[in-house]
């Protein structure tokens, strides 16, 4: 199971953690990320300036893969949607595709239309599979209430991803969180978006939409949030202390990573999975956990 693995550019300089703890579940699950170093920005940033600058610049990204013959994988919800988007439509506009491909021969590189690009979330998935992930599992997290995020480009548009998920009811992070041990966990604003689209835009109104997920998760006593999008993970985990500033209230709320929760689950010991990375530090999960299956995760690994 190979993938180039597309980091974009928000994860190397915010969300390092995503990215160690990505590859160390991947070294676990047999998936193969290979980085290659002609990825450059998907083209997400420039999108509701020039929609056929965008297009160009991911299909650069999809032509580098391309070359390789291997399927994309990314870890950020702007980035697979930008990257699928331009693949869905230059593979349906012939046009289009030639006026990409004119571009892109200015750097000799062509679009062909060859390969898939999938978030990591959906590889594990469909490609490694909820119940193989199951016997993967060492450690369960069955004392966790563990609050699935979604995104909103994890699944939207649907025809660009196939349709695979339900945008209204969405199920696929809940059955990963599940596969690790943590029970089943529902909540009112579990598709709502976290704002950060617009935080640059206005930032107060960003803040009060992140603020209602926040206090909804408070009142579920939630242990924690799983994000899939370093994005949204910004909004949550790094703007937490200004949510709380405005809602006069404190969450103290540990917004972590899938790969960081799964990582536990399959057995990499919590000072591998970069915890120390994010903005609310999950001590009390890390403890509890630590209390259960300390001296389990050091003997695993001696």
């Amino acid at each position: 199971m190979k993938y180039a693995f597309f980091l974009g550019c928000t994860i190397p300089a915010r969300a390092m953690n995503y990215e160690v703890s990505t590859r160390k579940i991947a070294d676990k699950l047999g998936i193969e990320l290979v980085d290659l170093q002609d990825f450059d920005c998907c083209g997400f940033p420039v999108k509701s300036v020039d929609s056929f600058t965008t297009i160009v610049m991911a299909a650069k990204n999809i032509a580098v893969a391309e070359e390789k013959g291997i399927d994309i994988c990314t870890l950020c919800n702007g980035c697979v949607v930008t990257l699928a988007e331009a693949n869905h439509e230059l593979k349906h506009n012939e046009e289009l595709k030639k006026r990409v491909n004119k571009e892109l021969s200015k750097i000799g590189r062509e679009f062909k239309g060859t390969i898939e690009i999938k978030h990591l979330a959906r590889i594990l998935y469909e490609d490694v599979g909820v119940e193989n992930i199951k016997k993967a599992v060492k450690f369960p997290l069955d004392d966790f209430k563990l609050a699935a995020h979604y995104g909103c480009h994890y699944f939207k548009p649907s025809i660009v991803y196939g349709k695979f998920e339900d945008p209204e009811f969405p199920t696929s992070l809940d059955k990963l969180i599940e596969a690790t041990g943590a029970p089943e966990f529902n909540y009112s604003t579990k598709t709502d978006c976290c704002g950060g689209g617009i935080l640059g835009v206005t930032e107060d109104v960003a803040l009060k939409m992140a603020q209602t997920k926040l206090d909804d998760l408070k009142k579920e006593k939630a242990d924690a949030m799983i994000s899939i999008c370093p994005f949204c993970s910004v909004m949550y985990d790094a703007n937490q202390k200004s949510v709380e500033k405005i809602a006069e209230t404190e969450y103290n709320l540990p917004v972590l990573y899938y790969t960081q929760v799964l990582g536990l689950a399959l057995g990499v010991p919590p000072d591998e999975l970069e915890f120390k990375r994010n903005r609310i530090k999950p001590k009390e999960m890390i403890k509890k956990f630590d209390e259960k299956y300390g001296e389990n995760t050091v003997k695993s690994e001696e």
